[in-house]
């Protein structure tokens, strides 16, 4: 059994984050709301007016160096939201020295490079967590349960869509945006949350097929594709990826039909449920109404419970939701999409054994 260290019980946790671009005020926010049990110490960007609006933002210690600010700053853990192409090198350094991690998605671009991140973290004896805030939405949550109570019966079908849309602007916001090495396509970057879906919600894949296509946007990647899987409960379904959405981002839905419910989670991210069938009642049918919420941001407000978990485990009071395993399953399916996408051939899971 992995060692740990000790639990942080006397004070507050502190947090340091490296890569102070979009996806960080969420982080931000978040902390923010957990002031009691946690604060953030540094924050670090090669970019200087991105880190001096994070400064001024947070009044957090600024650092241009992430290994300056590992020497230098006292944080109990290092949030990572830099290009996800970094992510794997930077965890690794943080997990050296002795700091936990808490990674953004996707956790790697590569297979070799998250099985990595997971044995430097094993080896050093400090967490890997991987930010999988949809997870907390409670729409998700809902579905989850009906799920393990096996209120569907037998699944026959999962139907997932991201319909978004990420104009010529946001790919020329930033040259690492659209490439291989740090970005990832719309399956990698956009819908990885969605991706997670499959197998956190339905269960492991045994198979799937993938296309891919640039249609549109001038960059590396995938600006669309599609994914037809077979899961190992005999399911089968379909995930479709678009950022061409006209004119704006439209759907992120997940819709299971079975031998004894149907249910459609959609709204622009997965933040409406907009049928709930099933032959019997449970008193989660009276959670059903409430569940629903309205959001103009495809990142939904699952952030705060995130880090709700990370720092009840860090103070010794509870297991991980998405540790560096957890977040290996979902990374496994998207390398294999874009294997057979590019193979042109069925590709089985897991990858290895």
């Amino acid at each position: 059994m992995r060692q740990y260290p000790a639990p942080i019980a006397d004070r507050r946790i502190r947090f340091a984050l490296v890569g102070c671009g979009r996806i960080a005020s969420n982080h931000f926010d978040a902390l923010r709301r957990h002031h009691e049990r946690a604060e953030l110490a540094a924050v670090c960007d090669v970019d200087p007016r991105a880190l001096d609006r994070a400064v001024g933002l947070t009044g957090a210690a600024g650092y241009t160096s992430l290994d300056t600010m590992l020497r230098e700053c006292t944080a109990d853990a290092v949030i990572i939201t830099t290009p996800s192409g970094l992510h794997p090198e930077q965890a690794i350094r943080i997990a050296h020295s002795g700091r936990h991690v808490i990674t953004e998605k996707p956790m790697a671009t590569r297979w070799e490079d998250g099985k990595r991140m997971v044995a430097a973290a094993d080896a050093a004896g400090v967490r890997l967590f991987v930010v999988k805030q949809n997870r907390r939405n409670a729409t998700l949550q809902l579905l989850k349960h009906a799920v393990e109570k096996k209120r569907f019966g037998r699944i026959y079908m999962v139907n997932l869509n991201v319909f978004w849309t990420r104009p010529p602007e946001y790919y020329r916001s930033a040259k690492w945006r659209g490439t291989w090495e740090f970005d990832g396509g719309a399956f990698m970057n956009q819908a990885s949350h969605y991706v997670d879906l499959l197998d956190w919600i339905v269960g492991p894949v045994e198979s799937l097929q993938a296309y891919t296509a640039t249609l549109a946007r001038d960059i590396e990647v995938e600006d669309t594709g599609v994914i037809s899987l077979r899961w190992r409960n005999g399911a089968l379904g379909s995930m479709n990826v678009t950022m061409l959405t006209y004119p704006r981002n439209m759907e992120g839905s997940i819709t299971i039909l079975g031998e004894n419910g149907t249910v459609r989670v959609g709204g622009v991210a997965v933040n409406e449920i907009l049928q709930w069938e099933f032959a019997e009642p449970d008193p989660d049918d009276e959670l059903v109404a409430d569940a629903s919420y309205q959001t103009t941001s495809v990142y939904g407000f699952g952030h705060p419970l995130y880090y709700d978990n990370v720092i009840k485990v860090l103070q010794g009071q509870a297991e991980p939701e998405v540790d560096g395993r957890e977040g290996l399953k979902s990374l496994e399916v998207l390398v294999a999409a874009y294997q057979s996408a590019r193979d042109g051939k069925r590709v089985a899971l897991p990858l290895e054994y």
